[in-house]
């Protein structure tokens, strides 16, 4: 198989996973109801929550796994499987008489599994020659077209039933881990340790950090949109479950087409000015998202944020694997899921509980205005990693300050 080839599969590996997940995102009012819950903005929250604890758990786990023993894909595809029995269960739910507390453990335990497909797929895509920013944005477009898809495909399924979501999801891991059952591996050479070693050599590397808080926030964003956009939409527009997805597609679609140009260009020009301009304008969009007055404004603001994002996530990955050893390089992103991760947690959470007691203006400003901080708090930081102080400088260097 070419690299090519390769990079190919992979990518739709990644693009499967995320349509399975984001199939739920949606119709996550009727699914909640459907289990056993009942159709809060808080009960929603903690839905989504329990499978993002569980990839915060075992991202690092199964990317330090993948290290010690020179393999990614065996691994993934098990992973795949086991999301896939997850959502069978859920789907099994309301016959199973299994109460909400019980379908929470479900996703828990479902999310400790896809977040392996997910994390060794990307990390097998880093593995690759011919520029990490090349290979970022194949993941990045991957991600962004998969969460298109499954928002607007998941909103039609959920309107049909709230449970079909769950069976296509199921059936879509299923197809990717065989899929990845395909895939010919080309790990870099390096010195194989085990999987203690591998976290302990992690821990020594606190450069990882500055994209590691760009991830945090960058996915707290999505998973804000996840969770509050669908309620926004639905609630200020009067919006069905389908017609929520299609907004978010606004979002996905151009977020999406635009990553793997963006991941090119950063290879050529670093990582800085996409991370630190790109963030700064994005959070500024999501502002504008949450005051918009009507809905066609709303869209637009989506279709802008989106393009915004797509600027900035790739170089952020890419920047991951720049600074990471070639031995803790599974490790090294399966940390940047893990606060990834983190983000979506932080994302419903913060989203949810904003929303309920103050409002939606009030989540979208908190949300937004916090991409804005980190980007200008940690922009010097970005620019001397990322390499490009030796073709730019900052404002206050050149006036001798």
């Amino acid at each position: 198989m070419t690299r090519r080839g390769t990079r190919i599969r992979l990518a739709v590996g990644v693009w499967g996973v995320l349509v399975s997940q984001v199939f739920l995102y949606p119709g996550v009012e009727d699914i909640v109801v459907a289990l056993g819950g009942d159709g809060t903005i808080r009960a929603g929250m903690w839905f989504l929550v329990a499978e993002f604890a569980a990839f915060v758990a075992f991202a690092s786990v199964w990317g330090a796994a993948s290290d010690a023993v020179g393999r990614r894909m065996p691994l993934a595809a098990a992973g795949a499987l086991g999301g896939a029995a997850g959502y069978l269960v859920l789907a099994a739910a309301p016959t199973l008489d299994l109460p909400f507390a019980g379908v929470l453990v479900v996703r828990l335990v479902g999310g400790a599994a896809t977040i392996g497909a997910f994390s060794l797929a990307i990390t097998a895509l880093a593995d690759l020659a011919g520029g990490n920013g090349r290979n970022m944005g194949a993941a990045g477009i991957a991600i962004g077209l998969g969460a298109a898809l499954g928002s607007v495909v998941g909103g039609r399924l959920a309107d049909a039933d709230p449970l079909y979501p769950l069976y296509a999801a199921a059936g879509t891991l299923i197809a990717v881990a065989i899929l990845f059952g395909t895939v010919s591996e080309e790990l870099p050479g390096g010195e194989r340790l085990r999987v203690g070693d591998v976290l302990g050599r992690l821990r020594r590397r606190p450069v990882l950090a500055v994209p590691y808080a760009f991830g945090f926030i960058d996915r707290m964003t999505a998973g804000f949109f996840a969770l509050v956009g669908v309620y926004y939409f639905r609630e200020s527009f009067g919006l069905d479950a389908a017609g929520a997805g299609l907004a978010l597609a606004a979002f996905f679609v151009p977020f999406a087409l635009l990553q793997y140009p963006a991941g090119v260009l950063s290879d050529r020009i670093g990582r800085a000015i996409p991370v630190v301009v790109g963030s700064i304008c994005y959070g500024l969009g999501i502002v504008a998202v949450g005051v918009s007055p009507v809905l066609w404004v709303a869209v637009a603001a989506m279709v802008a944020v989106g393009a915004l994002g797509a600027l900035v996530a790739p170089a952020t990955m890419a920047l991951v694997t720049d600074v990471a050893a070639v031995e803790t390089r599974g490790a090294a992103l399966g940390g940047f899921n893990v606060f990834g991760s983190l983000g979506f947690l932080a994302g419903f959470l913060l989203g949810g509980t904003t929303t309920a007691t103050a409002g939606f203006l009030a989540a979208f400003l908190v949300v937004g205005l916090s991409e804005v901080a980190i980007a200008t708090v940690a922009a010097r930081a970005v620019w001397r990693i990322s390499g490009s102080e030796s073709d730019y400088s900052w404002p206050e260097t050149r006036t001798g300050s």
